[in-house]
């Protein structure tokens, strides 16, 4: 529950060293770089946008190219590749790369050329194939689409819609013979024809033939059809010739698609470093970096940076206007959560780290929501495989996100073990379907069974809604301590506290409470009295305080009734950890269903066969929708009931200067460690 302390750092250095300086920050990757000095006469700003654009532009250059080389081919990867990490180069590889530099741009160039021309000549071949297909139904006629008659005659080529015959064209224009007719192709949505009339009949023809709904072709070529189309189909060879060209061409760049990726980081460092030269005071000789750094690393780096540069490093407290960042300090137990807290808002300032606390309940709440043991156990042994197995490259934020995960993974088992649940009922499934075991359960819970008290698990998911609740009010409580606000501490923590515990024991102490809950309370009359009392005598001091920042008393006393009336938002608190209940039965009684419906297929000679089916796709399905759910309504109990009851956020974290590449990490052996 602790956050790093953070100090402002300045730099000093030679104009000469600049490269070399950023570079080994880059490399560190312990110094938020901000603007924290103004610029004066001597000191100015560089306008480095030019080299931006330019670094911008190969950046998508690259992933461009990668994108089309991964299309046309494929990069081959393993199922858990994701897991493996970046790469690790040497610094040596970054400094070599110069003079792979203008080689690999420009092959990444000719990779999208290719992809033009792929595409150009895929674009030509579908226009040729739209040709053939209009071609195709006049392959019978010898003569070009575009003849339009001789000196005496005129001709007609074009199509009538439905089919026609002969002799009902004849008919349609046996008023102006001599005339000759001839059906190139026929089919039920069109009929292709050629008519020849002499001159002085055209114009009377060509109105009747418009009567007929008579169309030309789309095409006009001066050679017949047969040596159109035999033209086309040689133009579609040879464009696929130059895809195939293309694609061979684009197939052999496989061997360099790592220095393509490795241009996108080189460039991305580059970029990275020219934003921050932008941010720097200058002179002719001088260049100040200044930002902040956490307090832990400003020796080792101060050590490094005066052994190797000539420079001066200044560090100083941060001030109170500044925004100072971010960086949590928690142990492997809770610093997986670090990213479900920023994913709300990171710690504003004078607040607490709240991830500590919010652990203790996040693992719980999510067991407890799926709450079964052979759904936890297949979480956790995964999780727990791809920890062990890639121990050695996994990066911090896969890490986490793993290490997260198997500790719900085994908070799911701990709560499926105490409600008896294995996949359901699975054991008994088998033991009663297959053996004709009828003594059951075979595993009995060590507590009970929720979808037989379901009331009793309604209220227990109440208690563990209360203990989540209040917990958030002593944080608050714990934040006003640290504050030194003793005032706060009494009038918005103490008082509540009373307030609610004193309205918890009073209600317990109902008989219809107890009875809808199913439970026996048995709290003497006296604690129920004090209780009462001292919730009244709470209230009244919630009313006389929560409005003290008006100095008119008739507000402050209408701030105050509406702050009590907040008490209504705690009831509404408790019952949304009621989700506690209905996700746990959900599991329990979908994963029964489940077997249920395998046991009805068990009989036969291929009963088992099915069983097995049914219950993996099953359970599988039933794992994957309800862990789902679970991870929601678990992140929705942190986010909603228990951080408003004492966390604003507001925060920003923790962005150093770094490597922050996609593919690769440069690795460096120094006396300041190891460079990950």
């Amino acid at each position: 529950m602790a956050l790093l302390q953070m100090r402002r750092i300045y730099i000093y250095a030679l104009k000469k060293d600049r490269k070399q300086i950023l570079e080994l920050l880059q490399r560190r990757g312990v110094v938020e770089v901000r603007s924290l000095l103004k610029e004066d006469r001597v000191f100015s700003k560089s306008d480095v946008s030019v080299a931006e654009q330019s670094l911008e532009k190969n950046i998508s250059l690259a992933k461009e190219s990668l994108e089309i080389l991964n299309n046309y081919v494929k990069e081959d990867k393993s199922l858990l590749s994701a897991l493996a990490g970046r790469e690790e180069l040497p610094v040596e590889a970054y400094d070599s790369f110069k003079e792979k530099y203008k080689p690999t741009i420009d092959i990444a160039k000719r990779i999208i050329e290719l992809s033009k021309i792929i595409a150009e000549n895929k674009a030509e071949i579908f226009r040729l194939d739209t040709q053939i297909e209009i071609l195709t139904p006049w392959v019978n006629l010898d003569i070009p689409l575009s003849f339009k008659g001789t000196n005496h005659t005129t001709g007609f080529i074009g199509t009538l819609p439905k089919p026609w015959t002969m002799e009902e064209i004849y008919e349609k224009l046996a008023d102006y013979m001599p005339l000759n007719v001839d059906i190139i192709s026929s089919t039920k949505e069109q009929t292709c024809i050629f008519i020849l009339c002499t001159n002085n009949n055209k114009d009377k023809v060509y109105e009747i033939l418009r009567e007929m709904e008579f169309t030309l072709p789309s095409l006009t070529i001066d050679k017949s059809p047969t040596e159109q189309l035999s033209l086309l189909e040689k133009q579609i060879g040879e464009a696929k010739d130059r895809i195939d060209a293309a694609i061979d061409e684009m197939e052999s760049y496989d061997k360099v698609r790592n220095d393509i990726k490795f241009l996108l980081d080189y460039e991305t460092m580059r970029l990275e470093k020219y934003e921050v030269i932008g941010t720097l005071l200058q002179s002719k000789n001088v260049f100040i970096i200044t930002g902040f750094i956490p307090d832990k690393d400003i020796k080792a780096l101060e050590e490094e940076l005066t052994l190797r540069f000539d420079v001066a490093v200044e560090t100083a407290e941060p001030r109170k206007k500044d925004d100072v960042p971010i960086l949590y300090k928690n142990n492997g137990f809770s610093e997986p959560l670090e990213g479900i807290v920023n994913s709300y808002s990171p710690p504003g300032k004078s607040e607490r780290d709240p991830t500590m606390v919010m652990s203790l309940f996040y693992y719980a709440l999510f067991g407890l929501m799926l709450s079964d043991a052979g759904y936890g156990f297949i979480i956790a042994a995964a999780c727990a495989f791809g920890l062990i197995k890639f121990r050695k490259t996994i990066e911090k934020p896969m890490k986490n996100t793993l290490k997260m995960y198997m500790f719900c993974g085994i908070a799911t088992v701990f709560w499926g073990i105490v409600f008896s649940s294995y996949f359901g009922d699975i054991f008994d499934v088998v033991a009663k379907t297959f053996f004709g075991v009828t003594d059951l359960p075979i595993i009995p819970p060590l507590w009970f069974y929720p979808v037989e008290k379901p009331m009793l698990m309604l209220t227990f998911a109440f208690a563990i809604g209360i203990i989540h609740l209040l917990t958030g009010l002593g944080m608050k409580g714990y934040q006003l301590a640290k504050q030194k606000d003793y005032k706060g501490i009494i009038y918005d923590v103490v008082f509540w506290f009373i307030l609610l515990i004193g309205g918890v024991i009073n209600l317990l102490s109902m008989k219809m409470v107890t009875d809808v809950l199913s439970i026996e309370v048995n709290i003497p009359d006296k604690v129920v009295s004090v209780a009462g009392i001292l919730a009244v005598i709470s209230a009244v001091g919630i009313i006389l305080t929560n409005g003290r920042e008006s100095k008119n008393p008739f507000k402050r006393i209408l701030k105050g009734l509406y702050s009590l009336y907040g008490i209504s938002g705690y009831l509404s608190d408790v019952l949304s950890y009621s989700r506690l209940l209905a996700l746990g039965l959900a599991t329990g009684v979908i994963g029964t269903v489940i077997n249920q419906m395998a046991a009805m297929t068990a009989g036969g000679i291929l009963g088992p066969v099915f069983f097995i089916i049914i219950v993996i796709v099953g359970h599988a399905l039933n794992l994957g929708i309800n862990a789902l759910g679970a991870y929601v309504h678990t992140n929705r109990l942190q986010y909603v009931e228990f951080f408003g009851k004492f966390y604003e956020g507001g925060g920003k974290v923790f962005k150093p200067f770094g490597i922050n590449t996609k593919y690769y990490k440069i690795k460096e052996s120094t006396e300041y460690g190891n460079i990950k």
